[in-house]
């Protein structure tokens, strides 16, 4: 595990079984990450709602729903909530469309990625772990350090006790340092962005062509 061979043999798997996309394909994924767009307010608004529907839903629910509802759009909660029943994240969503300008803006004003993080924490609906997801989809090389990533970054450093601070909502600093280690071995292995490295682990654990 964790050779070049081995990451290179999930892609191909995960191409080859058609799972390869977050929201947007690998091959797309890999070029925003090499070659970061600014997007627009409407299309900034749509990344956030895709990441705020992704969470707890498959890739295939999450795309079908975040389609319909960005069809509908300017839309008010109420009607939202006949397509998608979840009054927090149709809520959300709201919030962000209707004041996407603002957000938008405020998120380019920003200087550096820490500065970048900090403030897509503050959207509604989007928490830490949340925020990486989403500034991963802007354009961002970063890692979502969610449950599955931690997982694996754990087997990688081999410390079984780190099993039990395994938590999705608040990360330990040591698994967090594991993980890290893994994506900048795999980096050095493969020479990809490290977020493209974690999209295709992520999928790669969560469709079991790695068991952790």
């Amino acid at each position: 595990m964790f050779s070049k061979s081995w990451f290179e043999n999930l892609d191909a798997q995960l191409r080859e079984k058609g799972l390869d996309s977050d929201d947007k394909s690998f091959d797309e994924i890999r070029e925003i990450l090499s070659n970061p767009p600014r997007l627009n307010p409407d299309e900034f608004a749509s990344t956030v709602s895709y990441v705020i529907l992704a969470g707890g839903f498959s890739q295939k629910t999450a795309k079908k729903i975040h389609k319909i509802i960005m069809s509908k759009m300017p839309a008010n909660a109420e009607d939202l909530l006949k397509i998608f029943n979840n009054k927090n994240k149709i809520n959300a969503i709201c919030k962000i469309w209707n004041n996407r300008q603002d957000f938008c803006d405020n998120y380019y004003t920003c200087s550096s990625l820490e500065d970048k993080l900090n403030y897509l924490q503050k959207l509604p609906h989007i928490g830490k772990i949340t925020a990486n997801h989403l500034a991963r989809n802007l354009g961002e090389n970063v890692v979502k350090y969610d449950i599955w990533i931690q997982r694996l970054g754990v087997l990688y450093g081999g410390n079984s006790v780190l099993y039990k601070k395994i938590d999705n909502g608040k990360l330990d600093e040591n698994i967090k340092k594991s993980c890290d280690e893994m994506f900048e071995h795999l980096h050095k292995e493969t020479n990809l962005p490290i977020g493209y490295i974690d999209v295709v682990l992520w999928k790669s654990l969560q469709n079991k062509l790695i068991e952790v």
